[in-house]
């Protein structure tokens, strides 16, 4: 395929069959190679990158992709720009999925999150599954070295890629989608190259936030701002996305955002067997610094099953921590996740559970209930509700102070107001970001010096952050979010 034989064009307008703008992109191919006898290779059709610029805060344009030369252009999809940054000013609705996949689960998953009408779509990670297959196609596995033991390397099916694009598309023509790598974009090939599909698929706004990698970024989407980490690059505090992290973080101003959100695809703070403590290594040298400034909600994947957690900080209920929230259930062949660490016989090993990315910190609880333990033996405190089933979430940000967050389980897609989990998250900065001093996560406890500023919030008998159950749910109004520049891939 030849990038330059077809051009990149988008036509654009404010009214439905006018176009009055056209943008043109770049375009290109990617290939997927293997130095081994018997495994196929892949070179990707012709993919478009097109960035329209100055759009208008809260509008609605309608558009054709294509190349007006060859007389060959898309039908006519639209979307919505959000309305600009502001403390009153939010998305309508954002959807969080991850872990999704191309299975029947995936379907229905994907009916259901249509259905609750998002105007935004955050993916936590581990997209198509491409790499559960061989390179032959046929029928992939749920655990691929079980499955294909012999595999010289980590094949991948790449026109699993094709196909998950094109089921996608009813939903990501119209609605923003921003991803975030899994562990599943890896994809090893010829000479160490990885990322390769991913990377070439997805555009991101690395560039306008300051990131020099398309692996972590951030964005406003109206009072949100938004950090996507990447857990499968360099995350230590030596390195650039810590740098970056520490520079992005310092620049926002919650007056303008007063919502911080951070995501990345492998959980902190899991209490199921699978992937337990995997990232360990990451949570210690990153949490200070998103603790430090306030982040209001972290949203991750990889364990497939939902869990929301307490406010928490360093292993301890902290009312001034993030909530955590898992939802790696979004449908993938390697099914739901149901065993619990702390279920008798379920505790993993210190040798399971080795991250695809950077080094091995287990370690055993020092204080609490899990004191001198590996695993808890109940439920751990910090988590506070965990299901194992398919779902998404929904995340509705009322105003400054309120979000609601309401979990949708895939059966109960079939049920009338039925939701799988729901909350109201509350900030309160005013007790909270002022007393937020300079700690560490390692070794962090209520008690010790470098906690002290911290727990003056604690200690005073004030509840900065409450987590509450909804008993009857009221009629809300929703306010749009904002505009953020639009970039499309096709």
């Amino acid at each position: 395929m030849d990038p330059s034989t077809v051009a990149s064009e988008v036509w654009y307008g404010e009214e439905s069959g006018k176009y009055s703008f056209v943008k043109g992109g770049t375009a290109t191919v990617y290939s997927q190679l293997y130095p081994f006898e018997g495994l196929l290779n892949y070179t990707s059709a012709i993919i478009h990158h097109v960035r329209l610029e100055g759009l208008k805060p809260g509008k609605r344009y309608y558009y054709k992709c294509g190349d007006s030369s060859l007389k060959v252009l898309s039908k006519e999809h639209t979307f919505e720009t959000f309305p600009s940054s502001g403390p009153n000013m939010y998305p309508r609705r954002i959807a969080v999925v991850g872990d999704l996949g191309l299975t029947s689960n995936t379907t229905t998953t994907i009916d259901h999150l249509s259905q609750n009408d998002p105007s935004m779509i955050l993916m936590v990670g581990d997209l198509s599954y491409a790499n559960q297959y061989l390179t032959t196609g046929g029928k992939g596995a749920s655990c691929f070295s079980c499955a294909f033991p012999d595999a010289p390397i980590r094949e991948t099916y790449q026109p699993r890629w094709d196909g998950w694009g094109r089921f996608m598309e009813p939903l990501t023509s119209k609605i923003p989608m921003m991803v975030i790598e899994g562990n599943h974009e890896i994809e090893p090939q010829v000479g160490g190259m990885s990322f390769k599909s991913y990377l070439t698929r997805f555009s991101v706004p690395s560039e306008e936030c300051g990131s020099n990698s398309s692996f972590y970024y951030s964005f406003n989407a109206g009072g949100v701002h938004f950090i996507m980490l990447g857990a499968y690059v360099d995350y230590n505090q030596t390195g650039a996305q810590y740098a970056w992290l520490k520079a992005d973080l310092h620049q926002v101003d919650r007056q303008v955002t007063p919502w911080l959100v951070a995501t990345w695809h492998p959980p902190w703070y899991n209490s199921y067997s699978s992937h337990y403590q995997e990232f360990e290594c990451m949570r210690q040298e990153m949490e200070a610094l998103l603790y430090q400034h306030g982040v209001d909600i972290v949203f991750s994947g990889h364990v497939h099953a939902y869990e929301r957690m307490n406010s928490v900080f360093n292993y301890t209920l902290d009312p001034c921590g993030p909530v955590y929230i898992t939802v790696g259930d979004g449908g993938n062949i390697e099914q739901i996740d149901i065993d619990h660490a702390d279920d008798p016989g379920k505790c993993p090993s210190t040798s399971d559970n080795i991250p695809e990315f950077g080094g091995v910190c287990h370690l055993n609880f020092s204080s609490g209930p899990a004191k001198g333990k590996f695993c808890w033996e109940q439920q751990p405190e910090w988590s506070a509700f965990r299901e194992s089933s398919f779902g998404h979430g929904i995340l509705e940000v009322i105003n400054s102070t309120y979000a609601l967050w309401t979990w949708h389980r895939n059966q109960d897609i079939y049920g009338e107001n039925s939701r799988g989990d729901q909350i109201y998250i509350v900030r309160q900065p005013e007790l909270c970001l002022m007393n937020i001093g300079e700690v560490t996560s390692r070794n962090c406890s209520r008690s010790s010096p470098q906690c002290s500023s911290s727990n003056q919030c604690a200690s005073q008998g004030v509840q900065y952050r409450y987590l509450f159950s909804l008993l009857m749910i009221g009629s809300l109004c929703v306010i749009l979010g904002d505009l953020w520049k639009t970039m499309f891939s096709w």
